[in-house]
């Protein structure tokens, strides 16, 4: 009987073993891992926290794993490039994962020219932007997407016209004539600034920015004022893509000047003695009539794929901007594709990018006005007097024959044509070969065309007092633009043990030739055509400067190598050395050497630092090296050039005349700046806080500039030459802090700050033994270039009051009793110089699941803005003739003889730059794979004491700098966008 039980209760346990062991063996647990787009990311680690067991996703991103033993399983999620995702996974459930990309994987690689290397084996001080860091909205301009965002790099955009450009400075003013914009690299293809309009904004992928001498020194001559990267959008093997992108916005006018409306103008009038016959009855508001709402649109639509050993990608893009003031618009069209091919056993691999672009735009004319006040369209609004109509009573535009040289701006707005148009294209094909292990040979070329016209035509209805003197002035404009590239390189990467070498020798050829021309017609019947027909023009009334042509060409020849070495992962040496050849330089000095080299102590990686917990990573870094300057100058500003200089009638025929225009100089030779760096790179607080700080110090010698010279024995009065020298020091911080990181929330709170001081070190010396006494050199309105003083000084006259018939006074400050307005006047005195001293910007992002948030705000200061607007604007002797500022009326001046520092004011500001919500919408659709709609604003907020429109005003560090004398007002917009993949 015992053994009958002892079988009956056997056979149960052994059932229920069975039942267990099968319920455990079902407890599968499965997901899918996908990107940013809801596309899959295949190879993902997948990383089981109860058991250590890691398996990996699929080409689909699926994964699937089992347990005997629990019904749910915390799994960590890893792929390249991406945050770390902890998700939990119920059995029998699968869960779809998506990865959010993370900036500092995205910056573990970065471009450096000829090359990339690791972000912790860097030893030069590059700034680095990934695509999801960039400013968002409405953009026309790439560079509009780096405001606020790099330390040292400056970025001032000058109004709201469509389709113009900010100006960009990396760490401050390097050269007088010798071009100060930095070289533009759009994958491997280089450039000028208008290179940026050929660049999709949606498509950039990231952006690297190379600043000090060090990073920049393996561009040589054309890295001096710093080098911009821009690396774009590529499709990964294995996946095909549909994505479209859009953004629309409405720009209104953030600011505008405070005038008199008629009521007040007439009232002031009476006060000042203008007859009752300068007030023509109307109640016009001139601001209003010229300018509307305008709006912005970017359009893209981008396409690629891949399989095996090839891939590609291409994109359509449309960017459509009509402008605040009436008749003014912009739209670029830009078409590109890139592919990869490999071959020869993945050996070879062959890159090719091509690249279409159409601009077209009609601008308001850009000077025009009185012969007292010539500015642009929009602040000639502010001189038409409120009382003055619009229109005759015939209905043609209204005229005052009593104001000289008076124009109707709602006149010029509507009848007069500003038309440019460009059609540019550029292609490269990259070859690279690993001839054996470690060893490649690569070879670039590249070729970029641009063709632009101008149309520009003045009509005599349009009251502009030249155009009626002439019936109407057409002219026609046309420039054709050719660059080539050509390199081949050779590189060589090697470990040793603990030595890792990265070698590269680069042989490279650029040429450019440059065309155009120009012609020009006056006296028309009618304004049919337009600038269309230059020939239905009166003949007889063609002047010299109504034709001429143009065509010229430079070349540039280096030889350049750097090599990269490290020791056990602690001690990183970079050097470079790069000769170029310019046919631009005189006979004697075509050629110019420029090294450098820097290195790098990682810290953290020493065994003293292995128990430490203060930091995550810690790299000192330095360097130094040379860069060359030539962008400033002509092909032909060495040699001695002839011009012609009029006709002279004798016995009886005309004949031409020529005079010598420009002095040779066959010593004119490579202006160099030579730059030192350190810095230091760290992650602290568990890799929550990370930042870096530099410092630097650069000094530009053989300054290229315009030297005035004796004649004789000169035949002409100026020559190019290198004699000076300026400098510029400057400290530089960014910090990033993650305030919050879990699963679903992620607050990061970013900014950065730099301080520069620059100063004019010299400018005197002597050229083949002549002496050039060269100081306090006129650099725009009350500055100067003065020796030990900061670029653009202001010395000044100091406003004291006015006397009794309200004219201004200034202070005579040797009281000699006569006030000197020379430009070494003991009457002036230094107040200020035109450029920051200072910017900062501060960048926080939040995100909670699906719901993205960012800013920026930022801002400069240190300088003077000399606001030419108020001088004009507020003297009541002008009252009679056009209109005056409301501030105007308090300050009760009639006249002044003087340009006081009553005008000149503090230009600091700060600006809420960008404002941006985004939400990324969960689909099941099976045509959809991601969706996310954003809402942005731009130009929210201004702070700042600056009396004008926009304290943002031209910043270039050329003469002109720090003068207001009117701009386009800078908008504030606000915007929706959609971004669509597919699958």
């Amino acid at each position: 009987m015992n053994k009958v039980y002892l079988f009956k209760y056997g056979l149960t346990v052994l059932f229920l073993i069975c039942t267990l062991t099968t319920f455990a063996q079902k407890a599968r647990f499965s997901g899918i891992v996908v990107d940013e787009h809801n596309l899959p990311l295949p190879g993902a680690t997948v990383a089981v926290k109860e058991t250590g067991q890691t398996t990996a996703a699929d080409k689909d991103g699926a994964f699937a794993t089992a347990n005997t033993t629990l019904q749910s399983l915390t799994v960590t999620v890893n792929f390249l490039g991406y945050d770390a995702a902890e998700r939990v996974l119920v059995a029998g459930q699968s869960l779809r994962i998506a990865l959010t990309p993370n900036s500092r994987s995205l910056a573990e690689v970065v471009v450096v020219g000829y090359g990339t290397v690791k972000k912790s084996d860097l030893t030069g001080a590059v700034s680095t932007i990934g695509s999801k860091d960039l400013n968002p909205g409405p953009i026309t301009n790439p560079l509009q997407q780096l405001a606020g965002k790099a330390a040292g790099v400056n970025v001032t955009q000058t109004g709201s016209e469509p389709g113009t450009a900010p100006n960009v400075r990396i760490r401050g003013i390097t050269s007088l004539i010798g071009g100060n914009d930095p070289l533009v690299v759009v994958d491997g293809v280089q450039g000028n600034m208008d290179l940026f309009k050929q660049v999709p904004p949606s498509e950039i992928e990231s952006v690297d920015v190379l600043k000090d001498a060090s990073a920049t020194a393996i561009y040589g001559s054309r890295g001096a004022p710093g080098v911009i990267i821009v690396t774009t959008k590529k499709n990964r093997n294995g996946k095909s893509t549909v994505e479209y992108s859009t953004n629309a916005s409405i720009d209104v006018i953030g600011k505008k000047l405070e005038l008199l409306n008629a009521t007040q103008w007439w009232e002031q009038a009476q006060n000042y003695g203008v007859p009752a016959s300068a007030n023509h009855g109307s109640n016009t508001d001139w601001f209003s009539l010229l300018t509307r709402n305008g709006y912005t649109q970017n359009h893209t639509l981008a396409f690629g794929g891949g399989a095996n050993s090839f891939n590609y990608r291409a994109s359509l893009t449309a960017i459509l901007q009509n402008g605040i003031v009436i008749n003014s618009n912009y739209k670029n069209y830009i078409g590109r594709i890139t592919a990869t091919q490999k071959a020869l056993d993945d050996r070879l691999t062959l890159t090719m990018n091509l690249n279409s672009g159409i601009d077209n735009a009609r601008y308001s004319p850009p000077s025009i006005g009185r012969a007292a006040f010539t500015s642009n369209l929009v602040s000639n609004a502010y001189v038409s007097k409120p009382t003055d109509p619009v229109l005759n009573a015939d209905g043609s535009y209204y005229s005052d024959p009593n104001v000289f040289q008076y124009i109707n701006p709602y006149a010029v707005a509507q009848t007069v044509k500003n038309d440019v148009k460009a059609n540019s294209l550029f292609g490269s094909l990259r070859a690279d070969l690993q001839i054996y292990k470690g060893l490649s040979a690569g070879w670039f070329g590249s070729w970029r065309k641009v063709d632009g016209n101008t149309g520009y035509y003045l009509p005599a209805a349009s009251t502009v007092s030249t155009a009626i003197d002439n019936q109407g002035i057409a002219n026609i404009s046309n420039y054709h633009q050719d660059e080539k590239l050509n390199d081949i390189s050779l590189s060589y990467k090697k470990d040793f043990g603990k030595h890792h070498l990265d070698a590269i020798a680069v042989y490279e050829y650029q040429i450019q030739i440059y065309n155009g021309n120009f012609s020009q017609a006056k006296g028309f019947i009618n304004d049919i055509a337009t600038y269309n027909a230059l020939q239905l023009g009166d003949l007889s009334k063609v002047t010299p400067g109504d034709f001429s042509s143009y065509k010229n060409d430079r070349s540039l020849v280096s030889y350049l190598g750097r090599v990269n070495y490290s020791f056990n992962n602690k001690y990183l040496l970079t050097a470079s050395f790069r000769r170029d050849g310019s046919s631009v330089f005189g006979a004697n000095n075509k050629f110019g050497n420029f090294p450098s080299a820097s290195l790098a102590w990682r810290i953290d990686q020493e065994g003293f630092m292995k128990n430490q917990r203060v930091f995550s990573s810690l790299k000192l870094r330095g360097g130094y090296g040379v860069t060359g300057n030539q962008q400033g100058l002509a092909p032909q500003n060495s040699l001695q050039l002839v011009g012609y200089s009029g006709v002279t009638y004798f016995g009886g025929q005309s004949i031409t005349n020529f005079v010598i225009s420009q002095n040779a100089n066959p010593d004119l030779r490579w202006e160099t700046r030579k730059q030192a760096n350190i810095g230091i790179d760290f992650t602290t607080l568990n890799d929550r806080l990370s930042g870096t700080i530099d410092a630097y110090t650069a000094k530009t010698d053989n300054l290229l500039f315009y030297y005035a010279v004796p004649q004789p024995p000169y035949p002409y009065g100026s020559i190019a030459a290198n004699v000076g020298s300026i400098q510029n020091r400057g400290i530089e911080l960014t910090l990033s802090y993650t305030a919050i990181k879990t699963t679903n929330t992620t607050l990061t709170l970013a900014g950065n700050a730099s301080y520069l001081k620059n100063k004019v070190l010299n400018l005197s010396g002597s050229i083949n033994g002549v002496p050039l006494n060269t100081d306090y050199v006129g650099w725009g309105a009350n500055s100067y270039l003065i020796k030990d003083k900061p670029i653009g000084s202001y010395y000044i006259l100091q406003h004291s009051g006015k006397d009794a018939s309200n004219a201004e006074t200034v202070v005579d400050q040797n009281g000699d009793g006569i006030i000197d307005q020379g430009s070494q006047s003991p009457d002036r005195v230094l107040e200020g110089s035109a450029l920051p001293t200072y910017t900062y910007a501060f960048t926080p992002s939040f995100r909670y699941k699906n719901f993205d948030a960012s800013m920026v705000w930022r801002g400069s200061g240190g300088n003077k803005i000399y606001n030419g607007i108020r001088p004009s604007f507020s003297y009541f002797e002008n009252l009679g003739k056009s209109n005056v500022l409301a501030s105007a009326v308090p300050l009760g001046l009639f006249t002044s003889q003087y340009g006081s520092d009553l005008w000149l004011e503090n230009g600091a500001f700060l600006r809420f730059e960008n404002l941006s919500f985004g939400y990324s919408i969960k689909t099941d659709s099976r045509f959809i794979s991601s969706l996310r709609v954003s809402l942005t604003g731009q130009n929210l907020a201004l702070i700042t004491g600056y009396t004008g429109v926009d304290p943002e005003i031209n910043l270039s560090g050329g003469n002109g700098s720090g003068y207001d004398g009117g701009i386009y007002p800078r908008t504030r917009t606000f915007s929706i966008g959609l971004n669509v993949v597919f699958k």
